[in-house]
């Protein structure tokens, strides 16, 4: 598959293509995914990548990881985004200024999991293979809290800077 819905892809088209960008289609006006041959990338911009994540009791998921600023830990820090698989469904993780945190925040994941909130977080990844950039950004945890809370208004600094 070279282009996909984000709800569309899979772990073998994941295997197969980890890295996939955000296209827009102007007859349907929504987004596709496309995916990107040339690996590794040095820019993640409107980039989704496809990897294992492995959760706090050891096991692993597959996950598509976006937002990630291969040059800015803290940026990545607060925008990363994460969405789990199992069993062909996936789950958009809001993250803690998202409005929709209550329906979509760490307790939701793991109970899409089958999991307590304990055996899942801290989740850890490993994007190395797929960009090249500052490592802090491309290998670390997201947390079940994060480390640091910013006010709306320190977010939307840090987003349009």
């Amino acid at each position: 598959m070279s282009t996909a819905a984000i709800d569309n892809l899979r772990p073998d088209d994941l295997r197969h293509s980890p890295v996939w960008r955000f296209t827009s289609d102007r007859r349907a006006g929504d987004f596709k995914l496309v995916a990107v041959k040339s690996l590794p990338c040095r820019s993640l911009t409107g980039k989704l990548i496809g990897c294992e994540v492995t959760l706090a009791d050891e096991s692993r998921a597959w996950a598509m990881l976006g937002n990630i600023d291969a040059a800015d830990p803290r940026r990545t820090e607060h925008f990363l985004t994460m969405s789990v698989e199992k069993d062909g469904r996936w789950f958009h993780l809001a993250r803690y200024f998202d409005h929709d945190v209550a329906a979509r925040g760490p307790g939701q994941l793991a109970g899409f999991l089958g999991k307590d909130v304990d055996s899942v977080f801290p989740v850890h990844y490993d994007v190395r293979f797929a960009a090249v950039g500052d490592e802090a950004c491309l290998v670390g945890t997201i947390p079940r809290e994060p480390k640091e809370r910013l006010t709306r208004d320190e977010v939307m600094a840090l987003a349009v800077p």
